[in-house]
């Protein structure tokens, strides 16, 4: 199956990515990066060039030191061509150095370098 997929909400089909990453096995390191993924902690930046580049919704889960992200698109959004933009965005690169910190990842790697796509292998719709 395709690693993204074509969903119907309430305000229509849009395109759904499912992605994962593992942080540092370590509390107080997690509960740090918890925090710079607050409302407060967030750099403002980061919020607008997710938006900028396209990205409509953006859910992010936690079990242990695992990251589950779920990224709603619209239907013509190509992810390649969006994740290239968002590198290039004011602070995107500074942020990314900074919460490789937290991450299971190189300093240097971008967004779309330590998150890694999944593929969906179920699905109850028909």
């Amino acid at each position: 199956m395709d690693a993204e997929s074509v969903i119907i909400t309430r305000e229509g089909p849009v395109k759904r990515y499912c992605q994962t990453l593992d942080l540092k096995d370590d509390p107080a390191l997690i509960e740090r990066y918890r925090y710079y993924h607050s409302p407060e902690g967030c750099w403002p930046e980061i919020r607008e060039g997710i938006r900028a580049v396209g990205i409509l919704e953006m859910d992010i889960y936690i079990i242990g030191n695992r990251l589950f992200m779920i990224v709603e698109t619209p239907l013509d959004f190509d992810w390649g061509t969006a994740m290239q933009r968002l590198a290039s965005l004011p602070r995107q690169r500074e942020w990314e150095a900074f919460v490789s910190r937290f991450q299971q990842c190189a300093s240097s790697d971008t967004s779309d370098q330590k998150w890694q796509m999944m593929q969906r292998m179920f699905t109850l719709n028909p």
